[in-house]
């Protein structure tokens, strides 16, 4: 018998879990597959994104898909070779975008990214470290005047939660044009949402403090989720079997084939993104980040790096890296005529995607001892602190965590 809880999955939603529970007085092991190619927690653009309260299965993004997909150099793609993979996931996907269950999965999701940024300001607090959270907004930056029409148009008819958006003053719109050789045809700044000072810095800084609190890790990957007694417990790769009094699944992508060999159903994609990664050259280190919307590029400088980000690939996390897309992604630079040394470091990886766009968070039916966080799709790093925090409620209760994210939903 193993005492305390077992935290499967060493994402940010899995230590952010991990530390509200020790917060509760547990004591908890946390199991790392230890991947040799970091997962979706490492690799994204590192934005806290306040402003996307609104599930991106709606009836807008349902009728733009068409023209998308016949878009010469659009950012989503739906490879032929995984179409058993993202069919049955797009028909899901259009029934959740029908405007009642829309409208019910805004408002759920709307009320629990309201509490993100305070979720994370106590996070780094605690952590003694505020310099890992850095509340400098982002700026969207469109290329022609028609565009900029367009997407101020859609952002005044939009919900943006806690975060509101302006005009750029002179000064900003000057650092803008220095940066770019040009001045854009149009951008805002949003305040209210912010970025990480580094991915490497915040992983190294939940790992101490898990540990210093006396927490264990441990490495290896879970393969099977059997019942004993009515309870879970955790088959890892080598063999052994754990029996921990509590397991949170927290494993991303891989928490599906572990939670549906119990008998849940979870239609989660691999929704694959890609990015380059290169030294931040000449940068400057206080410009926030850049949304390209024309061009479905986002690019943050951290504190030691410059990242660059596109492309939604409704894929299966197996598949090959298409490499094209990495070449594309470079063109886009080139075109943009950025600050950013390539070719740069290449890096793909699977946002845990379910397709209501609205995450796991409950209590098994199927075993009173486990609990689950996982599928918060591009929402993954603005919601880990918040989601750590329910987690540990549920942990210490005896409640089923908020009905809306509950597995339940999809029978």
């Amino acid at each position: 018998m193993m005492n305390g809880v077992l935290v499967v999955g060493g994402g940010v939603l899995g230590f952010c879990s991990a530390l509200a529970l020790q917060d509760r007085g547990l004591t908890v092991t946390l199991l790392d597959e230890g991947a040799a190619v970091k997962p979706a927690s490492w690799g994204n653009a590192g934005h806290i994104a306040v402003e996307q309260v609104e599930p991106l299965a709606s009836p807008a993004s349902l009728r733009a898909v068409p023209g998308r997909l016949l878009a010469r150099d659009d950012a989503l793609s739906l490879p032929l070779r995984d179409i058993r993979h993202w069919l049955p996931f797009g028909l899901r996907l259009a029934l959740a975008s029908r405007p009642d269950r829309f409208r019910a999965g805004k408002a759920a999701l709307k009320a629990l990214v309201a509490e993100a940024m305070p979720a994370w300001e106590a996070l780094v607090s605690g952590l003694g470290r505020p310099d890992l959270l850095i509340r400098d907004g982002h700026y969207v930056i469109w290329d022609t005047g028609d565009s900029a029409a367009r997407g101020l148009a859609r952002l005044e008819r939009g919900d943006h939660g806690t975060a509101r958006y302006r005009p750029l003053t002179a000064g900003e719109g000057a650092d803008l044009a220095r940066l770019l050789g040009r001045v854009p045809a149009g951008a805002v700044r949003f305040l209210g949402s912010g970025h990480i000072a580094g991915h490497d810095r915040l992983f190294d800084a939940l790992r101490g403090r898990f540990l210093e609190r006396g927490g264990v890790m441990l490495h290896g990957r879970a393969v099977g989720l059997p019942l004993a007694g009515g309870r879970a417990r955790v088959v890892v790769e080598s063999g052994a079997e754990l029996a921990p009094d509590m397991v949170v699944m927290a494993a991303g992508v891989a928490s599906r084939p572990l939670m549906e060999g119990l008998g849940h159903t979870v239609p989660m994609i691999a929704e694959r993104g890609y990015h380059l990664h290169t030294h931040p050259g000449d940068w400057p280190a206080d410009l926030p980040p850049l949304v390209f919307e024309d061009r479905a590029l986002i690019v943050t400088r951290f504190r030691d790096y410059l990242r660059a980000s596109s492309f939604v690939e409704f894929s299966h996390p197996d598949s090959p890296p298409d490499r094209m897309k990495w070449e594309r992604l470079r063109g886009r630079i080139r075109s943009l005529d950025l600050p950013f040394a390539l070719p740069g470091a290449e890096w793909v990886g699977c946002r845990p995607t379910l397709p209501d766009y609205l995450p796991a968070i409950g209590r098994s039916a199927r075993a009173p001892n486990l609990l689950y966080a996982f599928g918060h799709q591009h929402l993954g790093l603005t919601l880990g602190p918040v989601t750590g925090r329910i987690v540990a409620d549920m942990a210490v209760g005896q409640g089923r965590g908020p009905a809306p994210f509950d597995l339940s939903r999809f029978g």
